[in-house]
């Protein structure tokens, strides 16, 4: 929003954020001036020590004061970490007919194997030379992932794969945001039908609560749901493989069904029959069908049916 906050060097309150917030932007242009990178964990430990005095404090107790140290930064500078040689480990896999350009080298991401090429913390460092797909598919979990490879579902599909094993890291979240507004490439999430699912398909599309003033540069407001839903229980004759909900999801879903990305006619009624029916369901819960299931009907009829949500 528009609230802003200061810090001051002679408040005894703000000085050790104040130090903490200048040793890390000092860091970063040091970085910068000699054409360096490194990760979130490096910078926490390269910058922590104990200060001389009778109290003999550390400058970082831990790596989430460095890391929200780096975020004020973001948000002071209107930049991406990525752009002050920062990184954080790599997550998640690309997949299919994608060309890439990484730290010189030339990447045909339609041939790296069942492992996929990896997906880099620093997207702006890559050079997408080249996009041949009708479509990207985001997909959460890494076994799924590895089915849909095996199934040749890129080829079969001429469809751009890529997993995020589990909550989409920034890095694969700025690479969604870049297929779409770069090349227009229509995006569709597929996830476990459950809160925390559902919740991975609204960060892609909508950014999270924490990287808000981040959400123009990672989010994907054009992107689909076609996940698991409640009406696939019946429609596949899944009812053998469903799971019951824990007291947790129910909080969960309570939750989901106040927030404002969540108030279409479409997910109110999803997650209000979840509740009801009092029970979830995995995407490899299709292997109840069959191996091949996922690949050769349930994606291409959702996809070509249109059959998602918003």
């Amino acid at each position: 929003g528009g609230k802003a906050s200061s810090r001051s060097f002679l408040n005894l309150a703000h000085t050790r954020k104040f130090m903490q917030t200048l040793m890390i932007a000092a860091r970063c242009k040091d970085l910068l001036e000699e054409s360096k990178t490194a990760s979130i964990r490096e910078l926490y430990y390269q910058l922590k020590h104990t200060l001389e005095g009778p109290k003999e404090e550390n400058t970082f107790e831990d790596q989430t004061e460095s890391d929200a140290c780096v975020e004020d930064l973001e948000r002071m500078m209107d930049v991406l970490r990525e752009q002050l040689h920062l990184n954080a480990d790599k997550s998640g896999t690309l997949h299919g007919n994608i060309t890439v350009e990484d730290a010189g080298e030339t990447i045909d991401c339609s041939k790296q194997g069942m492992g996929g090429y990896a997906i880099p913390s620093n997207i702006e460092r890559i050079n997408i030379k080249s996009v041949d797909a009708d479509y990207g598919l985001v997909i959460e979990t890494s076994g799924m992932g590895d089915r849909l490879k095996e199934e040749k579902f890129d080829k079969k599909n001429n469809a751009i794969l890529i997993s995020t094993g589990g909550q989409a890291s920034r890095g694969a979240r700025r690479l969604v945001h870049r297929l779409a507004a770069e090349f227009g490439l229509p995006i569709y999430v597929f996830t476990d039908g459950d809160p925390y699912g559902y919740y991975i398909y609204n960060v892609i599309k909508c950014g999270s609560i924490n990287l808000a003033y981040l959400s123009e540069r990672l989010a994907t407001p054009e992107c689909r749901f076609v996940g698991m839903r409640m009406t696939d229980i019946d429609r596949y004759g899944l009812e053998k493989v469903t799971e019951k909900l824990k007291p947790q999801d129910e909080k969960r879903i309570q939750e989901e069904l106040s927030y404002p990305w969540f108030n279409s006619k479409e997910w109110q009624n999803e997650l209000k029959t979840m509740l009801k029916k009092k029970v979830r369901i995995e995407q490899q819960a299709l292997a109840y069908k069959s191996l091949s299931f996922v690949a050769d009907e349930y994606l291409p009829g959702k996809i070509n049916e249109g059959d998602f949500l918003p």
